[in-house]
């Protein structure tokens, strides 16, 4: 498990899992460090279905919604073991904001295409989440 003052990475081969939970909001660049160390712990691990707990994320930054869907995940999609499948585990609130925020909707509309080499979808509980990333 690899962790810092806002981020906790758990890797769980038994399950077949990446789990990574944020408890606060953090800047663009500390996210994208993150996500680095998200890619290489699935590297590592072999995990390529990973679960992302980003409910204590209230800021949405548009920057970062475009570099994840344009940029990161069709990076990771090009070395994971297919299905590379992430299941975003966020708040009501968060949802909210992403359906009613134009910018957001773009974003989540392109990460969420069956287009995509990954396949992505938003949860707001752990559960269903879970028997996705699973099935």
């Amino acid at each position: 498990m690899s962790s810092d003052s806002s981020f906790s990475l758990t890797p769980r081969p038994d399950l077949g899992v990446l789990i990574a939970r944020w408890a606060e909001d953090a800047p663009t660049p500390q996210l994208q460090r993150h996500y680095a160390a998200l890619l290489a712990a699935a590297q590592q691990h072999g995990l390529w279905r990973w679960l992302l707990d980003v409910r204590r994320r209230d800021q949405l930054d548009p920057e970062f919604g475009w570099w994840s869907t344009h940029i990161f995940y069709p990076e990771v999609a090009h070395v994971a073991v297919p299905p590379f499948r992430i299941a975003v585990h966020c708040s009501p609130v968060r949802l909210a904001i992403y359906e009613s925020d134009s910018v957001q909707q773009q974003y989540i509309r392109y990460g969420t295409s069956e287009e995509r080499a990954y396949q992505l979808r938003l949860f707001i509980e752990e559960g269903p989440a879970m028997e996705w990333l699973l099935s």
